[in-house]
């Protein structure tokens, strides 16, 4: 069924109607904008932006009988489809998780720039070749975040190619005179109250001795919980001289000590007990008018799991509402259920109850939304919306009951919810006998550290990797033998794909592209227990996989609203990543960074009106240029799943003297140089057209295709 008639019966059966919401421009006052700020939109209409990005909200159907999360948000969809674009072959970057793809929207960079190439969590190695457990969520100036004692890695959580702290993605508009609000944004706001509240107050400040009491409460109180409700989650990024963040809000400094350009005189605020009073927001409610509170009911922040659209959205509209003109906002998926403030996770299938009355919840509160916005003067005639979802899933269960529900006129009934753990160490010494010590990142695409550090054609090395292409498992749900590998990939590969940092210990061992029905760990090398297993459902159960290369998994959405954007619906005619959203929004707002980024600007959404003239110069050109450069530069772009290929047949060959792997590492060597020389000059014609104010050469454009062109022959074929 095509998109229109299955959206058209969707509406049908949920009631809702098809007209847009009523943020329109015609007839609305706007919200007096903050007279510093000076967003520079082609024709100055741009007064508020407002970022969201979902946390797993698919555009796509999980099953084919049950509507989508979008088409059960119809108030969300309808908005982005009446108003702007809605671009559904938008892809993330590798390793698909949360962390990692938020990163790369706000940065618009891969992770070998910004640090964090492996989430939610990593590992690094010690100087004495064991790893331990680095966290990718911590403040952006913080180190390196490990949670345990021993830490032996202090080098910058957001490090990039230069070794030091990336740029933030404050910078340009606090630079522009205009505050910059964040909800729940990674990295952004305080993430954890360990190192994150010292790197910003200070150790022995008063908020360094609430965190440490709190980290020292039991577990499961309320004092426990105090500190991150008071100082996680919520935050201002002050322009200079913005009364928001002075002394007497208990402002502090917003220290960006490698700022490209310098960064001083600036201050932010930090944590819902300091922010909330300064917007008139305490205690703080949801859209509607319910306390925001955390799992024990003190007032604050309630979790990231808690950030639900009615919480979320409604700090949004707080601080535009109190003269924040930019708001970025980060929602929690609607897939689980999430309780009392996030204190459960339990994994729904698609077109459960619970899941559909969550999903109606979500759309619930995106018409408040969009109805107080409207009131408040906050238009689609002065105000860019950018909302998209960090990545999509893959759902794990068994085939759901009735045969045909659609959860919606018809619910769906499921035996077992949840992803199949794999224990690697037990399959390995049970299927292969590798034995050799080693950690993992647990995952469906788990990043493996071998302890000791083996170089990547050390003979440990590479009997682990031929024994990975070779393991299988019985599916608990089809009874089936499953081969466990998709890809493989050593630090060779993982170079081409934007995973090596600056910093050498983080680089895994391998990484391992697995099959998306699992979720794999690494216990003991054994089968005593079973090695392969569906857990029961629980609390705290999970169902919806990614990390893996799988279309379902990198495949998501992207929604551009606001003055300069088309109304072309929904379309799959342009292929994006993550990367390419911060210089679309920033090429819109009449704003630059001070460092070159990995996206190009979108300009088939855009007026011709709305860019620079040197990005409608020679525009078809252009526009190959700009495909060529993400085909070959993405890391799921052609040349990227092409040489993921490459990879894996290099790692799980067994030829006399390893000489076909040797050959194939070496070519892919050869190819990730060639790759990077051609790509960095596409970048350059791309990011010259878009901020400043020089047009592509057409010859050398040309010229630059046709290189490109080449390299994608050598490995995938004229």
């Amino acid at each position: 069924m095509n998109r229109v008639r299955r959206f058209a019966r969707l509406v049908a059966l949920l009631a809702v109607p098809t007209f847009a919401s009523g943020l329109g421009s015609a007839g609305a006052t706007a919200a007096p904008p903050d007279p510093g700020c000076h967003l520079q939109s082609a024709r100055g209409d741009v007064q508020h932006v407002i970022a969201l990005t979902f946390d797993n909200v698919h555009f796509t159907r999980d099953n084919p009988n049950v509507p989508s999360d979008l088409e059960q948000m119809p108030h969300l969809l309808n908005f982005i489809e009446n108003n702007g674009t809605l671009l559904s072959n938008h892809h993330t970057p590798l390793i698909s998780h949360t962390a990692t793809d938020i990163l790369t929207n706000l940065t618009g960079v891969y992770g070998d720039r910004m640090g964090v190439p492996v989430s939610n969590s990593f590992r690094y190695f010690t100087p004495t070749g064991g790893s331990r457990t680095g966290v990718s969520f911590a403040y952006w100036t913080a180190p390196l975040f490990d949670p345990a004692p021993g830490q032996t890695n202090f080098t910058p959580e957001m490090i990039n190619e230069k070794g030091k702290i990336a740029p933030a993605p404050w910078v340009p508009f606090t630079r522009a005179g205009c505050d910059f609000g964040a909800v729940a944004t990674a990295n952004t706001v305080l993430e954890n109250t360990a190192i994150d509240i010292p790197t910003v107050f200070g150790a022995g400040s008063p908020e360094a001795v609430e965190a440490a009491a709190s980290n020292a409460a039991p577990q499961g109180t309320a004092a426990r919980a105090l500190a991150q409700t008071d100082f996680v989650g919520i935050g201002i990024h002050c322009a200079q001289g913005s009364s928001l963040c002075s002394a007497a809000n208990h402002g502090r400094p917003d220290l960006l000590p490698d700022e490209p350009g310098g960064y001083s005189g600036f201050s932010g605020l930090f944590g819902a007990k300091y922010v909330d009073p300064a917007i008139d927001f305490s205690p703080p409610t949801d859209l509607g008018g319910n306390p925001i509170r955390d799992p024990f009911g003190q007032p604050g922040f309630p979790g990231f799991d808690g950030v639900e659209p009615t919480v979320s959205l409604s700090w949004v509209a707080q601080m535009q509402e109190a003269g924040i003109p930019v708001t970025y906002g980060y929602i929690s998926d609607a897939h689980d259920g999430h309780g009392t403030a996030g204190n459960i996770h339990f994994a729904y299938g698609p077109g459960e109850p619970g899941y559909v009355q969550q999903l109606k919840d979500y759309d619930t509160a995106f018409a408040k939304f969009f109805d107080r916005l409207a009131a408040d003067g906050i238009t689609t005639g002065n105000t860019l919306f950018v909302i998209t979802a960090d990545e999509g899933d893959r759902f794990v269960g068994d085939v759901p009951t009735p045969a045909g529900c659609d959860g919606v006129t018809t619910p769906c009934t499921y035996n077992r919810v949840g992803e199949i753990n794999g224990n690697m160490a037990g399959l390995l010494a049970t299927q292969q006998g590798i034995t050799t010590p080693f950690k993992v990142h647990s995952d469906d695409a788990p990043t493996i550290y071998i302890t000791g550090n083996p170089d990547r054609s050390a003979p440990t090395t590479r009997a682990f990797g031929r024994a990975l292409g070779k393991l299988t498992a019985v599916s608990p749900y089809s009874g089936n033998t499953d081969t466990l590998t998709q890809f493989v990939a050593d630090p060779v590969e993982m170079k081409l794909l934007h995973m090596v940092t600056a910093d050498p210990a983080r680089t895994p061992t391998l990484t391992w592209f697995a099959n998306p029905d699992y979720f794999f760990f690494a216990a003991a090398p054994d089968c005593n227990s079973p090695c392969v297993f569906v857990p029961g459902r629980t609390s705290q159960s999970f169902a919806w996989n990614h990390g893996d290369t799988n279309p379902e998994i990198t495949t998501t959405w992207l929604g551009l609203v606001g003055p300069g954007v088309r109304n072309l619906g929904v379309t799959a005619d342009i292929w994006s990543d993550h990367t390419d959203i911060r210089p679309t929004a920033l090429s819109l707002l009449g704003l630059k960074d001070d460092y070159m980024g990995d996206g190009r600007v979108l300009v088939e959404p855009l007026f011709d009106w709305a860019v620079p003239q040197t990005l409608r110069a020679h525009r078809e050109t252009l526009l190959r240029l700009a495909a060529m450069y993400k085909q070959i530069n993405a890391p799921l772009g052609a040349f990227g799943l092409a040489t993921l290929a490459m990879s894996t047949t290099a790692i799980e060959n067994n030829a006399d003297g390893d000489l076909d792997y040797t050959a194939l590492e070496n070519q892919l060597i050869q190819l990730t140089k060639s790759r990077n020389a051609i790509a960095a000059k596409m970048r350059d014609a791309l990011a010259s057209a878009a901020f400043s104010d020089q047009a592509i050469d057409e010859q050398q454009a040309l010229a630059l295709i046709d290189q490109g062109q080449g390299l994608l022959d050598q490995v995938t074929g004229p």
